[in-house]
Parts: C-alpha cells; sequence; structure tokens
C-alpha cells in the first residue's frame, strides 16, 4: 500500500520509538510526585517544554502538553474565553475551521458568547478586511487555522496579527497542519496562542501542545486542575511528549529539505492535473502547504475515487479524518462556493517524508486509469 494520506496521521520515526521507549523505562515516574523519581521526571518534562517552545518562538512557561491538537484547540479557545468575558463576549472565527473548534465555539455559545463566523474566498483564504469588517467593541478573541487540512490554503495570519494587536484582540490558530512543515513564530505572526499536535510530525499519537502566551489571562476548563499549572488535569504523558519533541526537532531540522521535496511531488501532480480539464484543483494557488493537495474529479464522487484507489493500492482520504463515515459534503468545498454535488467530489492526498517520485507517478497512473474507465462507461452508455 502506498500511503498518501500524511495529514491524517504519519508513522512514528524510529528516533521517536526509540526515545519513547528510553523515557518509558527510565522517567517513568508521575511527574507531580516530591520524591526523586518524580523529580527525574519533571525535569525531562520542563526540558522538552523549553525545547519546544524555541521551535515557535514562545516562552516556556506558555507551553501546556495535552493530549492532542483537538483537545489543545478547546481548552485554548475555552479558557481564554472564560478568562477574558468581563472585558466582552464576542468571539470570532471562520466557516473551515476544525470541527474541535467549531463545537468549541458552539458551546461558548450555549454559554452566552456571540460567534461571528468569517467567510472565506474561493480560495479558502480569509481577507484581512473581513476580520476587520467583523470585529466588534466587545471582541475579545479571533480563532482562525493556519492551513485548511482538506485543501492546504494557508492563512495571512500576519497581517490578520497586526489587526488585532492594534485592537488588542486576542488571537489563537490552529497550527496542527503548519508545524514542523513551514516556519511558525508566535511573536513575529502576532499570535496569542496555538495548537499543535505530535502525530502528524512522526510523534506518537494522543500527544500535543496548547500554547498561550504567559501575559494572557485565562481561565482553566475544569475547576481545580492540578498538573500543567493548573491549565488541565490528567498525569502527563513524559515519554510521549519527549518523543513528541524529539520528531518535532527532526522535521524543523530538515524543513527546507522537506519543503523542496514536496513541492516538486506537488508539480508533477499538477502538470498532470492540467492535462485533463475533468480534474480540479482546489485551494489557493501560491499560499498553500505544498504536501497537501485536494482535487476533484468531475462527475465521479470523492469516496468512489478513493475506495477506487484503495483497490489499486493507494491509501488517500476524502477530506479530513475526523468527519471519515459522514456522507455530506465537504464544509470547507461549501464554504468556497462550491454545490453539494461538487463539494462530495473531493478527494486528498498528503505527501509524507517517505513519499517518492515514483509513486506520485504510479497515483497518477492510477487515477488515468479511473479516467478511462469514465470513458468506457460514457462509451457504453451512449451506444445503448
Amino acid at each position: 500500500m502506498i500511503y498518501l494520506d500524511h495529514a491524517a496521521t504519519t508513522p512514528m520515526s524510529e528516533t521517536a520509538i526509540r526515545v519513547y521507549s528510553k523515557v518509558s523505562r527510565r522517567y517513568y515516574g508521575n511527574s507531580s510526585s516530591l520524591h526523586d523519581v518524580g523529580s527525574d521526571a519533571e525535569s525531562l518534562l520542563e526540558e522538552s517544554r523549553r525545547q519546544l517552545a524555541t521551535y515557535f518562538n514562545g516562552n516556556p512557561e506558555g507551553v501546556y502538553f495535552t493530549s492532542g491538537g483537538s483537545e489543545s484547540n478547546h481548552l485554548a479557545i475555552v479558557s481564554m474565553a472564560r478568562g477574558n468575558a468581563s472585558k466582552g463576549k464576542h468571539l470570532i472565527t471562520t466557516e473551515t475551521e476544525h470541527a474541535s473548534i467549531a463545537n468549541t465555539f458552539l458551546l461558548l455559545e450555549n454559554e452566552g458568547f456571540r460567534v461571528t463566523k468569517i467567510p472565506v474566498d474561493s480560495t479558502g483564504t480569509v481577507e484581512v478586511a473581513a476580520v476587520r469588517e467583523a470585529l466588534e467593541e466587545d471582541t475579545i478573541l479571533v480563532s482562525i487555522g493556519h492551513a485548511n487540512s482538506e485543501i492546504g490554503t494557508v492563512q495571512p495570519l500576519k497581517e490578520i496579527g497586526l489587526l488585532l494587536k492594534e485592537r488588542g484582540v486576542l488571537f489563537h490558530s490552529d497550527c496542527v497542519q503548519t508545524f514542523g512543515k513551514i516556519p511558525i513564530d508566535v511573536k513575529g505572526i502576532g499570535l496569542d496562542s496555538l495548537s499543535i499536535s505530535s502525530h502528524k510530525v512522526y510523534g506518537p499519537k494522543g500527544v500535543g501542545a496548547c500554547y498561550i502566551a504567559p501575559n494572557v489571562s485565562w481561565c482553566a476548563s475544569i475547576p481545580g486542575s492540578s498538573h500543567e499549572n493548573g491549565f488541565r488535569s490528567g498525569t502527563v504523558n513524559v515519554p510521549g511528549n519527549a518523543a513528541f519533541v524529539t520528531a518535532a526537532e527532526e522535521m524543523i531540522d530538515s524543513m527546507a529539505h522537506y519543503e523542496r521535496h514536496f513541492r516538486m511531488l506537488r508539480n508533477n501532480f499538477v502538470d498532470f492535473a492540467k492535462s485533463d480539464d475533468r480534474i480540479v484543483i482546489e485551494g489557493h494557488p501560491a499560499e498553500h502547504l505544498p504536501a497537501i493537495i485536494g482535487f476533484r474529479v468531475k462527475g465521479l464522487e470523492g469516496q468512489y475515487v478513493m475506495l477506487e484507489l484503495n483497490r489499486k493500492g493507494f491509501a488517500v482520504s476524502t477530506g479530513s479524518a475526523c468527519s471519515v463515515g459522514k456522507q455530506s459534503p465537504s464544509k470547507t468545498m461549501l464554504s468556497l462556493g462550491r454545490s453539494p454535488e461538487e463539494a462530495r467530489e473531493l478527494v486528498r492526498i498528503s505527501f509524507g517524508k517517505s513519499t517518492s517520485k515514483k509513486e506520485v507517478e504510479a497515483l497518477i497512473q492510477a487515477l488515468e486509469g479511473i479516467l478511462a474507465s469514465m470513458d468506457t462507461a460514457k462509451s457504453v452508455q451512449a451506444g445503448l
């Protein structure tokens, strides 16, 4: 099976596996315990925290380890919204956010907050003017994902960040898809908070982190939480966090190399798509993650294409892995202005460190076979 679904999850790197195993044996103590075994685990945890903060130019005191990107999104938004509710009750997000964010804003709406969802253009881009127009006197928080997980469009966070700093509005971003793939500088962008996940960068699943700048007020989601400086409950996964940081370091050290590699693979696929007008590539033509390609085959449901490719030995998806099993059209595609039928046509391929040019060429050949079958079926139908 040729795996082309790295935006859904990645295999653990060998180095991360070794670190996880070693730390599990040697640093097995509860990092909150006061004895030496606990203190050893705590020391390693704090070193992991310090190191992780350097990867996005954050302050170690603002790093909180979690169970993954979804929990990080939820805790960041809920904690900051509740912690700043005395300043206002208006929140802003977009129509294309991950389900963990959309559902968190729904929860806050039920608590009395007002939520404005700003639209995106036909490429999936949030326009700065739309953010400016949505701001109100009591706006306290804006959450906009760094890159869309289905089509790869990267948002102009720096320009939005400058606007929000001028207005004194907190800025959170879901950076799960971009961390380790493109540079992130929370201070340069103007982010007060971000969410990242281990299993997207070849680390273990069930591990992630949330960053909230130390100067930002927040209120614990669960009162009386005793771990991560009161940010969340539950014994901290020291081996998982050490492996996460190790995997992240490997990705960031090789970021430029893989960016060039992914762009070369993308160009190969785009050249193929241009040769057949039945294939439509979605997303921004320039501001995108090169490793993610969302495309449509006109007239074919994405689920059919995905299953046909699976039969031919390719693992791809029909969009966000968190929506698997749902027959409803892609929310992102609908937000781009596509019809429900077009939205159901979405297929996503996403490259990883191991993806080769030969594998992409094999994928293209498989898609050519599917297109040829379409032509044959039409010919037979026309002859009836």
